[in-house]
């Protein structure tokens, strides 16, 4: 029976991942950060901690919970937790920034990072990160998201560099739109930290907000977490993982665009989408 230790299950990829796992036999840890998520998976016979990646004791109690309940040994760790601060870049404030990266980045390497320090200790282990899409291309008022997903993917690239002569592999996860909470968490996000009233941007946030609210897939492609999860679990099991798992049509199509394309004839193509997104 593998272990893993999952981020971010209260919903959408996380908690797919940690139900389909489950069942598949693996022994799971899975993270929420209140109280009332736990409840749900409990029920499904999943072991649950408390984790919250802006707080680095939150970071080392679940570690230390998640070694002592696996007696000393993780075999994986699926890096999944994230949310999305919507808005212009020019309506970002430091502190919000900050507070994408706290979550996003920091918080994730961090703990990833204590792992790392078991995973040499028993000579192996898996890595996965939970990226998108937007890790490699940007999309126009999701600037927060973009560069913390642009980040996390240098470190996970650099990382893999680092470990070449270890039993540990590391590997990226890049899906385009999938159905969760997530545009819900990003509305709830913009609504406390863009003031459209101040903002040049006004009339692109009227078309946002009917975006993010809209009910259903708001884009198409959009595919149910499980697509995820079958990367997953192909980077845990293979005898040799993908360095990077695209996941959606988008994904696969903008990794090839942006190898083909001249970057202002990819400029403009993202504009027009963003454009249309926000009509």
């Amino acid at each position: 029976m593998k272990t893993i230790l999952i981020t971010g299950c209260s919903s959408g990829i996380g908690l797919c991942a940690a139900k389909l796992l489950h069942q598949r036999g693996y022994h799971v840890i899975a993270t929420v950060r209140k109280t009332q998520d736990e409840a749900p998976l409990k029920q499904l016979g999943i072991t649950t901690t408390l984790l919250e990646l802006t707080d680095s004791e939150s970071i080392h109690k679940a570690v230390t919970f998640t070694l002592e309940h696996f007696n000393g040994q993780i075999d994986a760790l699926f890096n999944n937790a994230a949310y999305g601060q919507p808005g212009a870049v020019e309506d970002l404030s430091r502190h919000v920034l900050q507070q994408q990266f706290e979550t996003n980045v920091f918080g994730t390497q961090e703990l990833t990072n204590l792992i790392i320090t078991q995973m040499r200790q028993q000579g192996h282990g898996r890595i996965i990160y939970n990226s998108s899409v937007l890790g490699f291309v940007s999309m126009a008022y999701r600037g927060a998201y973009n560069a913390s997903k642009y980040a996390l993917e240098g470190l996970a690239d650099t990382l893999r560099l680092e470990l070449h002569d270890t039993n540990i592999h590391v590997s990226l996860i890049e899906p385009g739109p999938i159905t969760s909470q997530f545009r819900a968490n990003a509305f709830a996000k913009y609504q406390q930290n863009i003031h459209k009233e101040q903002s040049a941007h006004q009339q692109t946030y009227d078309a946002m907000e009917q975006r993010l609210t809209k009910q259903g897939p708001a884009v198409p492609f959009t595919l149910p977490p499980e697509a995820v999860v079958k990367k997953l679990i192909h980077a845990l099991e293979s005898n040799s993982p993908k360095v990077r798992y695209y996941v959606t049509f988008p994904t696969y199509l903008f990794a090839i665009l942006k190898r083909l394309l001249p970057h202002r004839w990819l400029d403009w193509l993202l504009i027009k989408l963003s454009q249309d997104e926000h009509k």
